[in-house]
């Protein structure tokens, strides 16, 4: 008999998605909506469909896997895990914790991942781990900096703006429910900017793209701001209110004009007079702006200038006006809210630990000494593909002694391991998520027993202290015992501290405790001077930048003479997270290979036709792969869509860099030139 749970999608994605999970003789058999979720009413996208063939798929990783002469063979728990010890053990009483490298990503959200954590730190008594992260932490700690916090409002408040900017996202992929309150809003009469090197499907209603070189939208805002200023198109009661640094920052962008930004970006001036009448005249307005240009060099500064034109136009704290970056409203368990997981963890007494740069992660593992790198864990991630700098990653990779990948599926990054530990999926334990678009919190429920011989990751690593020799005493004061009435007794104590209960989310999503529909409407600003701070001291403190939003060159971008003449964009598809997914047959119906994106103008002096085998290259690598030509990307660009893996053929990070951004330590590995040559001809 088919049995129904609700349940939510734990990715790395704005929507996190309600569902309804059907259920037969402990098989995953369909996926519905759950209209409970204000924010996902009509349920999980292609890639929330493919959770039926995700969870049964053949492919799966199902038992403990011994690479022997390269190739892979089927082991014992016992065997896996006494290896793994045995070789904790050597590495710590020889070289120190420090040589073994923990590395987690984002891959499955979720308050156990904490256990993880705790294992390193407590049970193994410290490690190296990474700081930084891959996606959006410049954009955060600009956020942070100028408004004292990350929130936005309600996805459905988005109906009540009468202007709607999409600066960098494309929400019709990466997004797709918000295009739901967006299109009632452009039925209503609100107005749609789309402010984007390529023309992507979010703009198919603009009344307005703009179409700017990569890594110069703060070129463009700071014109536009002074524009806005000399024509007093600004809201002057609700900056002498609540923003500081108004008048340093009005004498700073005057030098700025629509010349200089049309110079820089590309973008005629006639467009960028239209841009400035629009957020001038045009309210409430909501700004949304991606992640994809704060991973440029740039990026912190990038976004606190765009962030500019909602403060000094007064479009905060009110319905239909909002910054609508990223709201962590929902993340009420977890240190998210004051994002200072993205700075170099401090030492905790008694335990030694140091962290590497994310960003940076194939060099720092190769030059990090003293001692020197030995072993490497990784779960929930997948850097053989997406950290930037392919190359040295795998370079550092293969210098270590021991690796050991917790994972689902064979990715790249599993192949390179020496033991693989079968992962649990997301039906196979109950955690708690948030999310960082909608306002809920909710739970992931276990719906199925874990498949073969999959163990969750709480219990491995209880398995694996105890073989440490810690007593189960010690162990219950940092891990989880095996069980999930330990998990739902944990997740019950969290979720007392706001009266919750698990049996409350099993019914559905719960707005998170203490929401605000409307971002910052009590109009208090968590700053060291309580307002919005156009001038920051913490800029140039935190990060020697700039205490004003200015706008630099992106390294490398704009370095001439040079061999590589096109802008090389890699943003995400509606038909994975990253490099998730991709390796479904569902999927591939959609997306079955890998393709660059190249303008006409810049196909035709190459012979490049449509279909044609090309190589995309620089001086740090290349892949080959087929050319579409489309007029959807602007000239002296193109576009792969990155999470391709290199057994797929097209792994984008091979032509990254491994660098950080101005602030925030993110992952600059936007900031590639690059040049294309044909290969081979398709006619």
């Amino acid at each position: 008999m088919v049995k129904e749970f609700i349940t939510a999608c734990p990715r790395n994605c704005y929507s996190t998605c309600s569902l309804v999970v059907q259920v037969d003789n402990n098989k995953v058999v369909g996926i519905k909506p759950l209209p409970l979720n204000q924010a996902t009413p009509f349920g999980g996208c292609l890639k929330g469909q493919s959770y039926v063939e995700r969870a049964n798929s053949s492919d799966r990783i199902l038992y403990p896997l011994r690479k022997t002469k390269g190739s892979f063979k089927r082991i014992s728990w016992n065997e896996a895990l006494d290896e793994i010890a045995n070789r904790l053990v050597t590495y710590r009483n020889r070289f120190g914790q420090q040589s073994v490298l923990f590395y987690a990503a984002s891959g499955m959200a979720g308050l156990l991942n904490d256990f993880s954590v705790k294992f390193w730190r407590h049970i193994y008594g410290g490690a190296t781990t990474v700081y930084g992260n891959l996606c959006w932490p410049a954009g955060l700690e600009a956020t942070r900096l100028t408004l004292g916090a990350n929130k936005h409002n309600v996805p459905w408040d988005l109906e009540n703006a009468g202007l709607i900017i999409l600066w960098g996202k494309n929400p019709a992929e990466s997004n797709i429910h918000e295009m739901v309150p967006l299109n009632a809003a452009i039925d209503k009469g609100a107005k749609l900017v789309v402010i984007d090197p390529r023309r992507t499907a979010s703009s198919q209603r603009a009344h307005l793209l703009i179409q700017p070189l990569p890594s110069t939208d703060a070129a463009l805002a700071l014109a536009v701001a002074s524009i806005l200023i000399k024509n007093q198109w600004i809201d002057k009661q609700f900056i002498d209110s609540y923003v500081l640094g108004f008048e340093k920052f009005a004498a700073h962008v005057a030098q700025y004009d629509f010349q200089w930004a049309s110079d820089i970006t590309g973008v005629p001036i006639e467009m960028i007079e239209k841009l400035a009448w629009y957020i001038g005249n045009v309210k409430p307005m909501t700004l949304i702006p991606g992640y994809g240009m704060q991973r440029y060099t740039n990026g912190g500064q990038t976004v606190r200038t765009i962030l500019t034109l909602s403060v000094i136009t007064g479009n905060i704290g009110k319905p239909g006006a909002c910054w609508h970056y990223a709201n962590l409203q929902s993340y009420v368990f977890d240190d998210v809210l004051e994002p200072l997981c993205y700075y170099p963890p401090e030492m905790p007494d008694g335990v030694i630990r140091r962290s590497i740069s994310t960003a940076r992660l194939g060099e720092d593992m190769l030059t990090t000494s003293n001692p020197e790198l030995k072993m490497i864990w990784v779960e929930r991630g997948n850097p053989l593909t997406q950290n930037p700098n392919t190359d040295t990653v795998l370079q550092a990779f293969r210098k270590l002694d021991f690796r050991v990948v917790v994972e689902q599926f064979m990715t790249d990054t599993a192949l390179e391991a020496d033991v693989v530990l079968p992962a649990k999926n997301m039906f196979e334990q109950s955690d708690i998520i948030g999310s960082y678009w909608n306002p809920y919190i909710q739970l992931k429920q276990k719906v199925v027993e874990p498949a073969g011989e999959v163990k969750p990751e709480t219990e491995i690593y209880w398995l694996l202290a105890k073989r440490l020799g810690f007593d189960e005493q010690t162990l219950s004061l940092f891990l989880l015992p095996p069980g999930d009435e330990h998990v739902d007794k944990y997740l019950d104590s969290r979720l007392a501290i706001f009266n919750l209960t698990l049996n409350d989310l099993k019914k559905g999503p719960i707005l998170a405790p203490g929401l605000e529909e409307i971002a910052f409407s009590d109009f208090k600003f968590p700053t060291p001077s309580g307002k919005i701070e156009l001038y920051s001291e913490q800029v140039k403190t935190l990060w020697n930048e700039d205490p004003l939003p200015v706008y630099k060159p992106a390294e490398e971008l704009f370095q001439n003479p040079t061999p590589f003449p096109l802008f090389l964009m890699s943003p995400n598809t509606k038909n994975r997270i990253h490099s998730q997914f991709n390796n479904l047959k569902i999927i591939k119906l959609f997306s079955p290979k890998p393709e660059v994106h190249i303008n006409p103008v810049d196909a035709a002096p190459r012979n490049i036709s449509d279909g044609d085998m090309v190589e995309v290259f620089n001086n740090r690598g290349s892949i080959k792969l087929a050319a579409k030509v489309t007029y959807e990307v602007r000239r002296g660009c193109v576009v792969v869509h990155n999470g391709w893996w290199l057994t797929q053929g097209a792994q984008i990070n091979f032509l990254s860099e491994g660098r950080e951004t101005d602030m925030g330590h993110g992952s600059a590995f936007h900031n590639n030139r690059v040049a294309v040559k044909l290969v081979e001809s398709s006619k």
